[in-house]
């Protein structure tokens, strides 16, 4: 439900706009350095302030209540919260009544029978992605004892290159646009992933549907292998560790790293909150109404979300990367 992983397991919780939210991380290693300033450069990425992102202002300081001591993880759950400091409820009190188009607000609502928390999207909201950057770094700085490191980056907003005009445009059109985001990973082993079902595409769709707002992935060359040849998709192999010549497979084949860069790419879906008017149904008034939102919110969310793609794929690498290890361990030598 709100945990991931197996052997480097993830919890979130918390709201919107509840007193804080966090995460606890179950199954890393002791010895791994740790401390606050750790977490201070992918906080800050996803952090708001620019423009076409939400006016709302959080400090976002890490407050570790368990799992560090003098410096180093100890191996027990490290629990790590956030205060919310920055809170207006009252801007969604009309969506009680009005969900807004495209948003959790009815699917929650039915979901939990009308005793969700709608402020701010409670446990729905991007603003619980804080807690998973959190847990990102952790796994991030893992993953680096091995030599692998995860980075995204924002290719294109609204099916342009130029990030910065196109944002410029939602925002004085007082609504919202889309993105593609890719996540490039290098350093990884041959081996990873557990076919059947947990398969390393698998498992990093998963936890990147989690993501709020995310639509659509694709690995390598991605949908376009639909309309190509297998003598022009098939990367040919150039060495016994695997390299090949070209990566239309984005590093994986049967569901397995296969030593080369794991790359793939994310679509995310415009903002479902913006204050151009809309219709939707009121369940006071039984009528479909017009609805005005108000609040704070992001023009182009996917602005924020490097930072959080790389958590989300780190945690499942570190996952995976520690059940490779423990079979290592136990592998028989034939």
């Amino acid at each position: 439900m709100n945990t991931l992983g197996r052997f480097f397991k993830v919890s979130v919780f918390g709201e919107s706009h509840g007193v804080g939210l966090g995460a606890v991380i179950d199954g890393c290693p002791a010895g791994l350095p740790l401390c606050d300033d750790d977490f201070v450069a992918d906080l800050a990425r996803r952090k708001s302030g620019a423009k076409g992102t939400t006016p709302r202002i959080e400090s976002d300081k890490p407050e570790i209540l368990s799992g560090v001591f003098n410096g180093f993880t100890t191996g027990t759950p490290i629990s790590i919260i956030f205060r919310n400091e920055n809170t207006r409820s009252g801007d969604y009190s009309n969506l009680v009544d009005q969900p807004r188009p495209s948003h959790a607000d009815f699917t929650g609502r039915i979901k939990y029978n009308g005793y969700n928390d709608y402020r701010g999207g409670g446990h729905f909201s991007a603003r619980l992605t804080v807690a998973v950057v959190a847990a990102g770094v952790v796994a991030k700085k893992l993953l680096s004892q091995f030599g692998i490191e995860v980075v995204s980056n924002i290719l294109e907003v609204g099916g342009n290159t130029n990030i910065e005009e196109t944002v410029n445009k939602a925002v004085e059109a007082h609504d919202s646009v889309g993105a593609l985001v890719d996540c490039k990973v290098t350093g990884l082993p041959v081996g990873l992933g557990e076919p059947f079902w947990d398969s390393a595409e698998s498992l990093i769709s998963h936890a990147a549907f989690a993501i709020p707002a995310v639509k659509g992935i694709e690995f390598g060359c991605g949908f376009a292998a639909a309309n190509m040849t297998g003598s022009a998709h098939n990367d040919v192999l150039v060495d016994a560790e695997g390299h090949t010549a070209t990566n239309n497979a984005g590093g994986i084949n049967g569901g397995i790293t296969n030593g080369n860069d794991l790359y793939f790419r994310i679509a995310v879906k415009p903002t479902a909150s913006i204050s151009l008017e809309q219709q939707t149904y009121n369940f006071k008034t039984k009528q479909v109404e017009t609805l005005q939102v108000r609040g704070r919110h992001d023009a182009c969310v996917a602005l924020r979300v490097p930072p959080i793609l790389e958590a989300t794929t780190a945690m499942v690498l570190a996952d995976l990367m520690l059940l490779q290890k423990g079979r290592e361990v136990m592998q028989f030598t034939l």
